[in-house]
């Protein structure tokens, strides 16, 4: 890798690093359980860095773990072999432990004491190097090298991006009158809380550059939508107008938000600038409007309304048009998500007596539930598209589940102490 590239990698982390001192470290980590894996999972081996012995325990386990969560991957044992990028893998033994693929690397020192992880990928089955790269970094964001390592061998196996370096947001109620927001990694550790407080906060939503979070604060007695800056730690009162003020989701472009508000009566849908001027009202008839959400190209707006007399889900251009109707099974479907691409819609329909997270292809408009629990909610998306996360419940207890778009491949993700809700999917890192 060149010298250029690596300093834009320091960069990267730096950011990170910084980004992780103004919050405060959340008292409860996430802990993820594998509840269901695919089908066919890729065999994969991940050989001992070398070079220093305790931060390369650090990235590999991390590396390991990323792969294994996903569901995607089976974990070939590599005990007693260590290897660095610049060895020359016997390929022969690899595919005798049944191995597909062979990542192997290194951690070694950088400059001004910094370390510089290194790591390279193979095709056992081919024999040929499928790529590498290195990433300059320290020992307080060895885990962050490790995600990024994760996320390139995903990506060169499965020819997806990887989200192993992408964050969370959720809302865990530690108390009586105690809400906190934390942001987490994708896998439940370095969690961070961003706000405190002891009156409710809920919706959540990442602006698409990841750096700012809108959401919704019961702290002044009423709801109101603020935008929260993670790198100052500063935050702007976005809609506080006479009645609610709700739902908020930011435009792709990050220059606007959909909110809802009861100021004209009834709840409607606008749009604001994302320093809080220029409400535009968007609905305007007298039926309850709400959960906006953006199709990725921002042209269209999906909600949920009654006005057919039970709850459903809607489409709306921005510019104005026709409405349109776009569930129809069942008597209750809210909480519209649209996927990375466009293609799919994950929301809350009401089945047998239960709120389950179901998917609709927006195309062929075919329906699947996707888990068999009963009061699911808040559904976000992975950056990738292939995952659904929900708020669900299990044992009286708030708690995250994600699953996958074909339903084969779960995750549940809870903390001992206190309920999980409200959970947002931050977008790639940029």
């Amino acid at each position: 890798m060149s010298r250029s590239a690596i300093k834009l990698r320091l960069l990267y982390l730096l950011a990170l690093a910084a980004f992780a001192l103004l919050l405060t470290p959340a008292h409860g980590q996430l802990t993820v359980e594998i509840t269901g894996a695919g089908a066919n999972r890729i065999p994969v081996a991940i050989a001992e860095f070398g070079g220093d012995a305790a931060s390369s325990r650090i990235v590999t386990s991390v590396i390991r773990a990323d792969l294994e969560r996903s569901g995607l991957f089976r974990m070939v044992d590599s005990s007693g072999v260590a290897m660095t990028e610049a060895s020359s893998p016997v390929f022969g033994d690899w595919k005798s432990r049944g191995a597909d693929a062979l990542a192997a690397g290194s951690i070694g020192a950088s400059d001004n004491g910094r370390q510089e992880a290194r790591f390279r990928l193979y095709d056992v089955n081919k024999q040929t190097a499928l790529g590498g790269s290195a990433f300059v970094t320290s020992k307080t964001m060895l885990r962050a090298a490790g995600h990024r390592i994760a996320d390139i061998i995903y990506e060169k196996l499965t020819g997806e991006p990887g989200v192993f370096s992408t964050r969370v947001a959720y809302v865990v109620r530690a108390g009586a009158a105690r809400y906190e927001l934390h942001i987490a990694d994708a896998d439940g550790q370095n969690a961070q809380v961003a706000l405190i407080s002891r009156e409710p906060i809920i919706s959540p939503s990442w602006s698409p550059d990841g750096g700012r979070l809108a959401y919704v604060s019961f702290e002044n007695k009423k709801p109101v939508v603020y935008v929260h800056s993670l790198a100052s730690g500063k935050r702007v009162v976005v809609a506080n107008f006479k009645g609610s003020n709700s739902a908020p989701a930011w435009s792709p472009d990050g220059r606007r938000l959909a909110v809802v508000l009861s100021k004209d009566g009834g709840s409607q849908i606008f749009l604001v600038n994302a320093d809080g001027s220029g409400a535009q009202r968007l609905t305007t008839d007298t039926a309850i409007n709400t959960e906006p959400n953006f199709s990725p190209d921002g042209q269209n707006l999906y909600f949920t309304s009654d006005r057919g007399g039970s709850p459903q889900i809607y489409r709306m251009n921005i510019g104005g048009g026709d409405v349109q109707r776009v569930s129809f099974e069942g008597t209750y479907n809210v909480s519209p998500r649209i996927s990375p691409d466009g293609k799919s819609m994950a929301f809350i329909s009401r089945r047998d007596g239960g709120f389950r997270l179901s998917v609709m292809d927006l195309a062929s408009r075919q329906v699947q539930v996707l888990t068999d629990s009963n009061k699911d909610e808040s559904p976000t998306f992975s950056p990738n598209g292939r995952m659904v996360l929900i708020a669900t419940e299990m044992g009286g207890r708030g708690v995250l589940s994600a699953v996958s778009l074909d339903g084969r491949i779960k995750q549940r993700l809870s903390i001992s102490a206190g309920d999980v809700r409200e959970p947002a999917w931050g977008p790639f890192n940029r």
